[in-house]
């Protein structure tokens, strides 16, 4: 017998979306920011359909979520959800996955975290400005276009080169800043900007996140071409995913995303 609902196939739990400012929940990113704190936008969404995995969804957070919540999430303090999620994930792990991840996928509406490597050192955010709008999330949903583009190959590190300049991490962080406060006046140049700036930030700390010899896809050229006719673009993680498209138009071949605010 065929499923009633999606549910049923892929969990209750919901997806996230990254906006600008990514990477600055990593403390050996924030810790050089030399006017924290930095920030990112995050923003819940509602499971609707299966997005790819290796795609900067944070899918493989989700996993880890679906086991130890049985699919749902459950019904306690937020913050300490993300606690609990954060320590089942990165048990014994080198590099662990930073904790926007499980933010995104446990608080409803989207969300500035703030990152200061003095606090925690960097690992959870001093501060979590939300909002849960129906209106904002509204105008989010019409502009938000998404284009799958390519998946994270196997044997990929986006951190073999990392140029860790200060002025360029306070840039990345201001990017989240300017994002969230754009999200929240619904300015679609405004909010276009800090994800074209994101990307730049990204290209010149990171530049393994969007240039590779793992990766099949010109994402740079790929990356310019949306950048160059509408307010702005960025990809959903690093070595691609999904592009992120900015436009109060009909952008083809994308699709639409339902933002979570219960």
């Amino acid at each position: 017998m065929p499923a009633d609902s999606i549910e049923e196939l892929i969990g209750a739990i919901p997806y996230r979306l990254a906006f600008a400012g990514g990477w600055i929940d990593q403390p050996f990113v924030s810790r050089l920011d030399p006017e924290p704190p930095g920030c990112m936008v995050v923003a819940g969404l509602e499971p609707h359909f299966r997005f790819l995995d290796r795609a900067g969804m944070a899918t493989s957070t989700r996993g880890v979520a679906l086991r130890l919540w049985n699919g749902r999430l459950p019904d306690r303090d937020p913050a300490a959800l993300v606690r609990e999620l954060y320590a089942e994930e990165n048990r014994d792990r080198g590099a662990p996955s930073g904790s926007q991840d499980m933010i995104g996928l446990i608080y409803p509406g989207v969300s500035r975290l703030d990152y200061e490597w003095r606090h925690e050192g960097g690992i959870f955010p001093v501060r979590i400005e939300r909002n849960t709008d129906p209106e904002v999330a509204s105008w989010l949903e019409r502009v938000v276009h998404l284009l799958p583009v390519a998946q994270r190959p196997d044997g990929y590190n986006p951190l073999e080169i990392r140029n860790l300049e200060p002025a360029w991490i306070r840039r990345l962080g201001a990017s989240g800043q300017d994002c969230f406060a754009a999200i929240v006046r619904r300015d679609l140049e405004g909010f276009g900007a800090s994800l074209n700036e994101c990307m730049a930030c990204w290209e010149a700390i990171l530049p393994c996140t969007v240039r590779h010899p793992a990766l099949s896809v010109d994402l740079l050229a790929v990356l310019r071409h949306y950048q160059g006719r509408y307010p702005g673009a960025m990809y959903s993680g690093c070595g691609g995913g999904y592009l992120i498209v900015a436009s109060g138009e009909p952008v083809p071949g994308s699709f639409r995303v339902k933002v979570r605010l219960r």
